[in-house]
């Protein structure tokens, strides 16, 4: 999300943790549900459609549809999109694409939020590189959270891997609180300014690093949504929603199989 944040963030009590959890746990079965139809050939409409059908069956809603005017009810990013690609039955995917979905459903009242990029065929040795670094760096980001800390510590620890591996963070979106509401305090940046503030037990936020091939810098084309590099390069994102427990970092977008900390 872009990032406009001056609320102090939520803490969650036990009993809306557990609602969290739910949503976050229907989420990261969604996003993997959608995965499943990548093949060279289909397009990002279809893509839409398919979440459209699984959130439907099971009674749920997608945040981002009419979210500020979104038009669809998830996010397709392909190669150099960084964020809020808009699905589309004129984007086919080809061999060696690589994507970035991003699912948010509604359960009960509570958002979800998860996303990751996947490989369509047969990535480049470059490609390869940049999506195999960026989930290192959510692993970091994640990795840095501890009750005590600070929000800073998570971006230092993002751009520290990414730029020691030659690649750079995107600035101009952030990680950001949730729960009743899809984007709330705090914002979570995956660069370094400053330490900035706190954390706390009952936090639950997203971390989402977009780490580009080239440039970190962005644009948005005249859709107002999407959001591409400027130089052409390509762009991975990866993102989890965390929650800050007395056991420690809860990743509540796994999926039953996984666990954490992450591999």
């Amino acid at each position: 999300m872009d990032s406009r944040i001056e609320e102090l963030p939520e803490l969650l009590s036990s009993s809306d943790l557990d609602r969290m959890r739910r949503a976050c746990r229907a989420a990261a079965d969604m996003l993997w549900h959608v995965a499943g139809y990548l093949k060279p050939g289909i397009t990002t409409q279809d893509l839409d459609d398919v979440a459209v059908a699984w959130t439907t069956e099971r009674g749920y809603k997608n945040g981002p549809l009419n979210y500020y005017g979104y038009p669809r009810s998830i996010c397709t990013s392909v190669n150099e999109v960084v964020c809020h690609g808009i699905p589309s039955p004129k984007v086919k995917l080809k061999d060696g694409d690589i994507i970035n979905i991003d699912v948010s459903p509604i359960v009960d009242g509570w958002f979800g939020d998860t996303s990751r990029t996947f490989f369509v065929g047969t990535p480049s040795p470059a490609a390869k590189k940049l999506v195999e670094v960026t989930e290192q760096c959510l692993k970091k980001g994640i990795a840095a959270v501890k009750h005590g800390g600070r929000i800073g510590d998570i971006g230092k620890a993002i751009a520290d891997h990414a730029h020691a591996q030659g690649f750079s963070v995107v600035e101009d979106f952030v990680g950001h609180g949730i729960g009743r509401k899809f984007h709330m305090p705090p914002q979570v940046p995956h660069y370094f300014k400053e330490r900035g503030a706190r954390l706390e037990k009952g936090m639950v936020f997203t971390i989402e690093p977009m780490i580009n091939e080239g440039t970190y810098r962005t644009r948005t084309l005249k859709d107002k949504w999407t959001a591409v590099t400027t130089d052409g390069k390509l762009s991975a994102q990866f993102e989890h929603t965390i929650a800050i427990t007395d056991k420690g970092v809860e990743v509540l977008t796994l999926r039953e199989s996984e666990t954490y900390p992450l591999a």
